[in-house]
């Protein structure tokens, strides 16, 4: 069977998907501040505390220099998508404030499968102390909170939302579009991606104009989001740790037009983050690796060497030279 992805058509959107996709987790709430509140407040209520607006605006402030590059450049712009909760809402306002001015914003939606996993409704600290005892040792993924999801649930929700979008980026034609959906179609994914492809919110219409798409959700859904987006195990998820509050992630596009981790962050924060040194292998490979070798995990750098080596350490090259370059010099060596 022939692909429905044929490489003119790759050609002809490359150039229209986002450069970067930055994931955020909200500002501290007052549900963060004190859990008490979940006993009378309900969950997509909860505001953000005094700290958590603090933190959005000074967080709004950082991506603007990512997407900007620290003000070098002026030709991008910007797509918001927003988890419902009243906490994600506050914080993309004070993301947003002056820093990002009207034209320079394609479009701000608000995305229900990106909400936070459903604990039940009003919750009981001594329950909730209980479930998340039983939770950690049944497993993380797998545990269902009783009237509530399981971090398998989000993966779902999420998952159908990263399918809508991967799609949208192609650029199908309709017979693509139905091709596809007549084999991985789910509750919902057919009107929200038809809606958007109509909306063309993602079609950046002057190529010289770099994307930036910005998701403002919670920690848990955005572990999912990139766990389902890098194809990882149940057991890399268990050893990642949840992002801080306003903590962001940037999956940027690499050399040949994959998203990496590795193309914005720094191999230590990786680290930190929880990825396993073959993770992080990938990530370097995502973002400097070849077309030829993209084609087959098998061919992923065995770059031991290259982590241990003093002169490709994040340190050197910021003070010596383009990281960048030296990364990308030593896959191609390798290659």
């Amino acid at each position: 069977m022939h692909s429905v992805f044929g490489s003119d058509s790759m050609k002809n959107t490359e150039k229209y998907m986002p450069k970067r996709i930055i994931l955020v987790r909200h500002g501290e709430s007052e549900g963060n501040e004190d859990e008490e509140v979940l006993e009378y407040v309900p969950n997509y209520k909860i505001k953000l505390s005094n700290k958590g607006i603090q933190q959005a605006q000074n967080v709004g402030s950082k991506i603007k220099k990512v997407i900007s590059e620290n003000g070098e450049s002026e030709n991008w712009k910007v797509l918001f998508y927003v988890s419902p909760s009243e906490r994600t809402k506050q914080t993309l306002e004070r993301i947003i404030g002056e820093k990002f001015p009207e034209d320079k914003v394609i479009g701000l939606k608000e995305e229900c499968r990106l909400r936070e996993q459903h604990f039940g409704n009003f919750q009981d600290l001594e329950k909730r102390k209980k479930i998340k005892r039983t939770r950690n040792r049944y497993g993380k993924f797998f545990y269902r909170v009783p009237d509530g999801e399981s971090s398998a649930d989000v993966y779902d929700r999420v998952s159908s939302k990263f399918l809508a979008f991967h799609f949208l980026i192609k650029n199908l034609t309709y017979a693509q579009f139905s091709h596809i959906t007549s084999i991985f179609s789910r509750p919902g994914f057919l009107e929200t991606l038809w809606r958007e492809m109509e909306t063309n919110r993602l079609n950046n219409k002057n190529p010289s104009d770099e994307l930036n798409l910005i998701i403002v959700s919670h920690g848990l859904t955005i572990l999912l989001f990139l766990m389902k987006w890098f194809n990882w195990t149940v057991e890399q998820f268990h050893g990642l740790s949840n992002p801080s509050n306003c903590e962001y992630r940037v999956l940027q596009l690499g050399c040949n037009g994959e998203y990496s981790l590795a193309m914005h962050h720094k191999l230590e924060e990786l680290r930190a983050w929880g990825l396993s040194e073959e993770m992080i292998h990938d990530q370097i490979f995502r973002a400097y690796g070849t077309k030829k070798n993209l084609k087959s995990t098998i061919f992923l750098p065995k770059s031991d060497v290259f982590f241990d080596d003093k002169e490709n350490s994040d340190e050197f090259l910021e003070e010596n030279g383009s990281k960048t370059k030296r990364k990308l010099a030593y896959i191609n060596q390798k290659a």
